[in-house]
């Protein structure tokens, strides 16, 4: 049987496990970001809506979440389907992307970057946060 002081031991190693595998998730995402900002622009609403009509506006949504709502001259290229699709855009311009939250926008980023994309930004606070214009389907 185990005594107290074992038992509490025991639950002690164990919240020490999970708490390192919570940081160690957090500091993957966080790498990722860094990684990114390295070729990408980070932009605030204001930032994004000023250089709105010199880029191509992504939003990487699925269809149905682009129809009930997306920002003003955006197009819709779902991330799922980017790596076939992504030739459609033109690299010479700047790429804006947002989706919901900009984790998708990060790892979109991060593949175009490597086909050659050097004008990638990204809606900092992602569409969940937008102020701006948008579109109703």
């Amino acid at each position: 049987m185990i005594g107290a002081s074992g038992f509490t031991s025991s639950l002690l190693m164990i919240l020490i496990a999970i708490l390192l595998v919570i940081a160690l998730i957090a500091g993957v995402r966080y790498w990722r970001i860094f990684q990114v900002k390295k070729y990408t622009k980070f932009l605030t609403e204001d930032q994004f809506q000023a250089g709105i009509r010199q880029a191509q506006v992504i939003d990487l949504r699925e269809a149905q979440s682009f129809e009930t709502g997306h920002i003003l001259g955006a197009r819709n290229i779902p991330y799922a389907s980017l790596k076939i699709s992504y030739q459609q855009l033109r690299p010479d311009l700047p790429v804006y992307l947002y989706d919901q939250t900009k984790v998708l926008s990060v790892q979109a980023a991060k593949f175009l970057h490597k086909q050659g994309f050097q004008k990638l930004a990204i809606l900092n606070e992602g569409y969940q946060k937008w102020d701006g214009k948008v579109k109703k389907g």
